[in-house]
């Protein structure tokens, strides 16, 4: 029997096996932050040993770094000190950090694909629920504990129980203002913020090998909102383009050699998945979410449901109820009060073009704060290269520096609670963009065009 794209990377790095099935796995590269690696360091010096391989570990500091005047002191204490504990402990125990100041610097897996760092046939980890982004590349990357952090900085490896395998495909050809992130949001919609539960994903089929890299790391980045372990997506030319030159990528003979390793990426015709999902392209809209997780979504031309389905109407009725919204009724002209922006799903370079390009010349309306944060220092100097900045600007977008912002509530880009923010991220729970704050995830584009509206359109129609 053939094996699939997962079981020859995880195949490939298996050290040992162990009583019960569990297997140790051996961890290329492993990146950490500020926020989940402080009590990992601190459990190395606790029990007096030392970074096993500090030349695989790589750091930058991101959920807590301000985007304005970060050559200023950080005003907010714990994101201060949370921050200068990253510098500390990596000097302390030799590992190479990107921090804030450093051309490099930037959210962690915004970095590590730009860098070169990422390369297919891995096995990556970080204290980052959202490192499935990384699987994009053919690789096996996966978020982890503050225990598992401070296993793979004392042992290069990992004790763990195989998933299960599953392959998504999604066939066709998409249409006009229907991006990456709708297809995923469309495909979390259909199974359920728990429908991957316990499942490695490979995404596959013609949709998915039409996206550009950029576009297949915002599919894979958002597996774990179905519940996945994570998600994969073989190499091919494209990946093979992306990779080649970058800073820490393989070089010249080197390079060649390494992609004749990853052509060999693939799922064997064979291979037998767990289970499998088709879908279709003509079937998928512009996407929103109304509630409080991933997977309560709906096309912009579709009404909210009546009940929870296999939700359930208690946590269904909670949800309307956190949002302001009412079963049935529809999100399309619906007013909002600020957009976003960014995030490690949507803050590459592709991003900031593809809105400079719908909103020029054009003006954010006078209702909605919005803002545009890119993904790195090295995605933020090339739209200044490019004068996107200029652009956004214009338009009345605040412009900021690279973190990961309004993502998440760990820091000054908070949403007001109460109050509606269209955003690119990835996550709408309760109080994730701050305490109160109604979240609506949507692709770069439907928020560019509800910025410019003041209220949620549908942006084929501007197109």
């Amino acid at each position: 029997m053939g094996k699939t794209l997962f079981d020859k990377v995880w195949d490939a790095h298996v050290v040992d096996t162990v009583d019960g099935g569990r297997e140790v796995l051996y961890i290329d590269k492993h990146l950490i932050h500020e926020v989940t690696s402080p009590q990992a360091f601190q459990g190395l010096r606790d029990r007096g040993i030392k970074v096993a391989r500090p030349e695989r570990t790589v750091a930058t500091a991101d959920h807590n770094v301000p985007t304005e005047n970060q050559h200023l002191p950080i005003r907010e204490e714990l994101s201060r000190i949370q921050v200068q504990k990253l510098v500390d402990n990596c000097e302390e125990f030799g590992v190479t950090l990107y921090g804030l100041g450093h051309p490099y610097q930037g959210i962690v897996h915004v970095i590590g694909p730009e860098l070169g760092i990422t390369q297919p046939g891995m096995t990556m980890v970080c204290g980052d629920s959202h490192t499935s982004t990384h699987g994009a590349f053919g690789t096996i990357a996966f978020g982890i504990g503050t225990s598992q952090v401070e296993q793979v900085l004392a042992t290069q490896c990992l004790l763990l129980t195989r998933p299960k395998r599953m392959r998504i495909r999604v066939e066709g050809e998409l249409s006009k203002g229907v991006l990456a992130k709708d297809v995923i949001l469309y495909i979390i919609s259909q199974l359920t913020a728990a429908g991957g539960t316990g499942y490695f994903i490979e995404y596959a089929g013609s949709v998915i090998r039409s996206l550009s890299m950029e576009g297949r790391m915002t599919v894979c980045n958002m597996s774990i909102e179905m519940g996945a372990r994570g998600g994969m997506i073989a190499p091919d030319e494209t990946t093979f383009e992306y990779v080649k030159g970058r800073e820490f990528a393989p070089q010249g003979e080197d390079y060649d050699k390494a992609v004749a390793y990853w052509k060999t990426l693939y799922t064997d015709e064979d291979a037998v998945f767990d289970k499998e999902y088709v879908y279709h392209a003509e079937d998928i809209e512009p996407m929103l979410t109304y509630g409080t997780n991933p997977g309560m979504g709906i096309p912009v031309s579709g009404e909210i449901p009546q009940t929870g389905g296999q939700q359930g109407d208690a946590s269904f009725r909670k949800a309307l109820s956190y949002m302001g919204l009412d079963a049935g009724s529809k999100l399309e002209g619906h007013p909002v009060n600020h957009v976003f922006i960014g995030s490690c799903t949507n803050s590459r370079i592709e991003d900031l073009r593809l809105v400079a390009k719908f909103v020029n010349g054009k003006k954010v309306a006078s209702n909605v704060s919005a803002m545009v944060v890119p993904g790195s220092q090295q995605v933020r100097k090339q739209a200044v290269q490019e004068g996107l900045d200029k652009v956004l600007r214009d338009a009345g977008f605040d412009f900021r520096e690279a973190g990961c912002s309004a993502c998440l509530g760990m820091n000054e880009d908070k949403v007001p609670a109460g109050q509606y923010c269209v955003s690119t991220s990835n996550r709408n729970f309760e109080g994730r963009q701050g305490p109160g704050a109604r979240t609506i995830l949507a692709s770069p584009l439907m928020a560019a065009a509800t910025a410019i509206e003041g209220k949620i359109v549908d942006v084929r129609e501007y197109i």
